[in-house]
């Protein structure tokens, strides 16, 4: 891929996972080569991308826009990740090195101070989110499981969850990261697995609530006719 590709690749990306483009905008070639500054074939290299990572959809025209997502392909993908990347916080456990867990620490740190203001700031809390996660995926030392959690864990609906958290769901995804610390740094993998799973099954039951999906039962008892 050229440089100007790559460029553009990174631009459209940020501006979906932004929110800035929102889910079903139409992408339009020359729109989008004159805000990345590049012509219209470094355009179609990147939506090409873009499409295989499933962050847009083409029409049978060949048309182009930001993927829309049902609940239930939501629910889909938070499953994938909690099976996928529950096996790698096991084999991360398993393969844990001091330099790692230092830099998962220092993410864990950041993460505290973005949860801990008045207000909280979700933009530093996601990149450091991000690159705990990623720590964890490289202390997995593997390509496969590194490969397949590429397509879900940057998408769109990884951003949107986040914002919709409320102070005590970030401070409670924070003391979750704590308790994954911990079982790295006691090497256990099946202990990490186990809140790797939950951590993410939580997430999705937080974007469910925030989109009107059906996340708990309602146990008031039914009214009865009079």
């Amino acid at each position: 891929m050229s440089k100007a590709s790559d460029r553009a690749y990174s631009v459209i990306r940020d501006l979906i996972l932004s929110g800035e483009l929102a889910a079903g905008a139409p992408l339009r070639e020359e729109a989008l080569a004159e805000k990345c500054g590049v012509s219209r074939t470094p355009i179609r290299e990147a939506l090409n991308r873009l499409e295989a990572e499933l962050l847009i959809q083409r029409t049978e025209s060949q048309r182009s826009f930001v993927a829309e997502w049902s609940l239930d392909e939501v629910a889909d993908a938070f499953e994938l990740r909690a099976v996928i990347e529950g096996i790698a916080a096991r084999r991360a456990a398993e393969r844990m090195t001091p330099e790692i867990l230092q830099k998962m620490r220092r993410c864990d740190t950041a993460i505290s101070e973005a949860v801990a203001r008045d207000t909280a700031d979700v933009d530093a809390y996601l990149d450091a989110n991000r690159e705990f996660h990623a720590l964890i995926v490289e202390a997995a030392a593997s390509p496969r499981l590194a490969g397949i959690l590429a397509t879900l864990v940057e998408q769109p609906i990884v951003w949107r969850t986040a914002h919709h958290y409320g102070a005590e769901e970030l401070r409670r995804s924070h003391r979750e990261h704590g308790e994954l610390l911990a079982a790295f740094a006691r090497r256990d993998g099946q202990w990490a697995q186990d809140i790797m799973g939950a951590h993410i099954r939580r997430a999705f039951h937080a974007y469910a609530d925030a989109h009107g999906g059906l996340s708990a039962i309602d146990t008031a008892p039914a009214r009865r006719s009079s």
